[in-house]
């Protein structure tokens, strides 16, 4: 079936309305600050928005992506077609369980460091590691995200999702799912739900893109639950404030995604990147950071197809050296070549 993008556009206008973009640049939903155009984006600002979007496009087979802040991908130059909505559930709430510790109930698109710092205003403790994680809870999720030695997976209770899965083969309603931490195969910088979604690499080198389903991804969180615990809120603000320091200090201040591989068993990926000779490296205006070499930085003007190429070369020249096979952290989404740029 052929996607009729002007047709499509008119029908989310009645639902969205301004809310619904028409070539809309990815760009300014990256925080690589690359990408090119959507054929429509969306902000789904409620639950419900989400599950009529998603059987909406499951019966007029329309193309979807679901998205977050954006801070773990990376989009292809040629854009994406079809339609990007951005999952902005940002509400949450906090229950008292007595004995000085809370459960907290809160929306997919709830950013992080809003969160733990507001948290943190309250006394409610849990979360305070991660002031350098920049994206949603939803997508921390996804990658079990962590730091300082801690991770979401800690204290995760439960996850909602949307299953999509069935959409694929027949226009259905999608299903709201509950799942437990024990059934979400928490792992350092993975879950369940990444399972099907990592990158493999051509025999240049160079990253594939997964194969683009009607529904992606086909398992959509839409709510978290996590525990949380009574602490002053003094020390919480100063534990924030010294983590904020850490990152400055060992972070580019440049346009990145984050780490770009994750870290091979008892090494760094930035240290074997460095070793193998190529901090500061630049191809056209992305750049493998000066200050960490796990990070791509786009220096003004960057193209997808440049952070790629770099991603080609740290990857090719850690497996040539020290005979290390990275794994991309980073998703890719769009239009691909088969091989870039």
């Amino acid at each position: 079936m052929t996607f009729e993008v002007e047709a499509a556009y008119t029908e989310l206008q009645s639902h969205f309305g301004k809310r619904a973009l028409r070539n809309e640049p990815l760009a300014r939903h990256s925080t690589f600050g690359v990408g090119g155009p959507a054929d429509i984006w969306v902000s789904l600002e409620t639950s419900e928005e989400l599950v009529g979007l998603v059987t909406m496009c499951s019966e007029q087979r329309w193309p979807l992506l679901l998205v977050g802040n954006g801070t773990n991908v990376l989009y292809a130059d040629a854009g994406i077609r079809g339609i990007v909505a951005r999952i902005a559930l940002n509400s949450y709430k906090i229950e008292e369980e007595g004995a000085g510790t809370a459960r907290l109930f809160a929306g997919a698109g709830v950013s992080w460091p809003r969160l733990l710092n507001e948290l943190a205003a309250l006394g409610w403790g849990g979360l305070e590691f991660g002031p350098g994680i920049p994206g949603t809870l939803g997508g921390a999720v996804i990658s079990n995200a962590g730091a300082h030695n801690s991770d979401l997976g800690q204290v995760l209770e439960w996850v909602s999702v949307l299953d999509a899965r069935e959409c694929e083969e027949r226009a259905v309603a999608p299903v709201v799912r509950r799942y437990r931490q024990a059934e979400l195969d928490l792992s350092y910088r993975h879950s369940r739900f990444r399972a099907q979604r990592r990158i493999q690499f051509d025999e240049q080198g160079y990253p594939i893109a997964a194969e683009r389903r009607l529904i992606e991804p086909a398992e959509i969180i839409m709510q978290v639950e996590v525990r949380l615990r009574r602490e002053e809120p003094e020390k919480l603000r100063a534990i924030i404030a010294e983590h904020k320091q850490h990152r400055k200090r060992t972070q580019p201040p440049q346009q990145s995604a984050g780490s770009v591989f994750k870290n091979p068993p008892g090494d760094y990926s930035g240290r074997l990147i460095e070793a193998a000779g190529l901090r500061g490296m630049m191809y056209g205006k992305a750049q493998i950071s000066e200050r960490h070499a796990n990070f791509i930085v786009n220096t003004g003007g960057a193209r997808a197809a440049d952070v790629a190429a770099l991603i080609r070369e740290a990857r090719n020249r850690v497996h040539e050296q020290f005979g290390v096979d990275l794994e991309l952290e980073v998703e890719l989404r769009g239009e691909w070549k088969v091989s870039v740029p």
